[in-house]
Formats: C-alpha cells, sequence, structure tokens
C-alpha cells in the first residue's frame, strides 16, 4: 500500500504531488529545491545555499517517513548549469555516508521558478 509522506519541516506542496511516497519499505522523495520549510517560497542564493537547503527539505521529509539520509539508496541531481557540479558535490558529499548512494546528475534545460539545483531521492526504511 503506497502512502504520502509530508513533513511539517518540509516543504510546503504548491502543486499536484506528494513530497514523498512511502510503499513497503521504500520511499520516493519527490524533487526538492532550495524552498522555505514553512512557505514554499524560493531562497535564493549561490549554489552551496541552495543545494544545502535542497538537502535539508530532503532529511526532513526521510525522517518524517521514519528513515534518514544514511538510507539513501538513489539521487537524481538536476543542475541548472553544469558548471556548479563541484561546488555542489562539496556539501552534497557533508550529507551522505558510505556507502554513497548511487547518483546521477544532469544540467537540465531549465528548472522550475528558475532555481539552480533540485534533487530527488530513494531510501529504504
Amino acid at each position: 500500500m503506497k502512502e504520502a509522506i509530508f513533513s511539517k519541516n518540509g516543504t510546503a506542496v504548491k502543486g499536484p504531488y506528494s513530497p514523498a511516497i512511502a510503499y513497503n519499505n521504500l520511499i520516493f522523495v519527490s524533487g526538492q529545491g532550495p524552498f522555505d520549510p514553512t512557505t514554499g517560497d524560493v531562497v535564493r542564493g549561490d549554489i552551496k545555499e541552495e543545494t544545502k537547503l535542497a538537502l535539508e527539505n530532503i532529511k526532513a521529509i526521510l525522517e518524517a517517513g521514519g528513515s534518514s539520509m544514511d538510507n539513501a539508496l538513489k539521487t537524481t541531481v538536476f543542475l541548472a548549469n553544469m558548471d556548479d557540479f563541484e561546488k555542489m558535490n562539496e556539501v552534497y558529499r557533508e550529507y551522505f555516508k558510505e556507502p554513497m548512494p548511487s547518483r546521477t546528475t544532469i544540467q537540465a534545460g531549465r528548472l522550475p521558478l528558475d532555481i539552480k539545483i533540485e534533487i530527488d531521492v530513494i531510501a529504504y526504511k
């Protein structure tokens, strides 16, 4: 049975989607960007600031679903500009432990609201 996961510390949803879906022992977190967790408004900053906020939102959602960043299996990172890859990596590696989750990183044509980064995650409980 699938179940929607919402976090009082996670991004407020402003569209027709769930922040995450739990199915059996897996959690599928929707793409998270640099959004204020209470209002859902974009928080503009450099790529490091935006990456940190996206990962903090993911962390809150995983915790609300009974999981953690340590249980991440797969991430997808969408960058507005691939030139930000190394700076994104500096922040990203602070949030995950070995063994690191598998990851795909792409430069997106354009991200919603012209944010610099969006990250989705699959984790287990």
